[in-house]
This record gives structure tokens, C-alpha cells and sequence, in this order.
């Protein structure tokens, strides 16, 4: 059985992969317009959060997949900055939590790395 820390990331990032295809207008709206193909990256970013997913719940893959995850983190976050510097077009959001994502995404990358790739006692 994988470490309780490793089970909630794996089930965070297994919700949100299939939370891209099943909310997939909503992820593509929050895609800064300086990228192209918005729907095609969303369903990528959807896929390797599932396999980041299920690849930390096995030893042998945890670290590579924990790498992947960290990367697949800090490549949304330009989408975390689009959504709060345009909260007029996420209305149903508060500015708030908006905001408040932004050192949250620092704080989940740091949980990441912690619970697959450091080596704790």
C-alpha cells in the first residue's frame, strides 16, 4: 500500500485528468490566448495527470512519475496567472481563489517532490 501522502496526490491528479476531458470547455478557457491548440494541450495535460497518477502508486515508477507530475505543475501554472489576471472571465470563481492558487500550486509542487522524490527518514 503506497504512503497515505502519495494516495492523496494520486487521487488529486486522477480526478483532475478526467476532470479535463469532462469539464473540457472550462480548462480551455483558462488557457492563456499566447498558446495555440488550447483544446489539444488540455487533453494532453489530462493524460499525464492520470499517468502521473498511477505512476506514483508503484515504487519502481513513484520518483519518475513524482519528476513528471512537478513538471506537469509548472507547466499549468501559466494558466493559474491567466485566470487571475482576467478574473472578470472566470466570474463563478471568487478573485480570492483566484489568487490564493497561485502559492498553492508552490505549495503542491513542494507536496509532490516531498512525497515521491526526497529522500525522508
Amino acid at each position: 500500500m503506497p504512503p497515505k501522502p502519495v494516495l492523496a496526490i494520486a487521487l488529486f491528479f486522477l480526478l483532475g485528468g478526467f476532470a479535463h476531458f469532462y469539464y473540457l470547455d472550462a480548462f480551455v478557457a483558462a488557457m492563456p490566448t499566447y498558446l495555440g491548440y488550447h483544446k489539444q494541450l488540455v487533453m494532453i495535460s489530462g493524460v499525464f495527470e492520470i499517468l502521473g497518477a498511477t505512476g506514483i502508486l508503484h515504487p519502481l515508477t513513484r520518483q519518475l512519475a513524482g519528476y513528471g507530475l512537478i513538471a506537469l505543475a509548472i507547466a499549468v501554472f501559466p494558466a493559474n496567472i491567466n485566470m487571475a489576471m482576467h478574473p472578470d472571465q472566470f466570474s463563478k470563481i471568487p478573485q480570492t481563489l483566484l489568487l490564493l492558487r497561485l502559492p498553492l500550486q508552490l505549495l503542491l509542487i513542494w507536496f509532490i517532490w516531498w512525497a515521491t522524490v526526497s529522500k525522508r527518514i
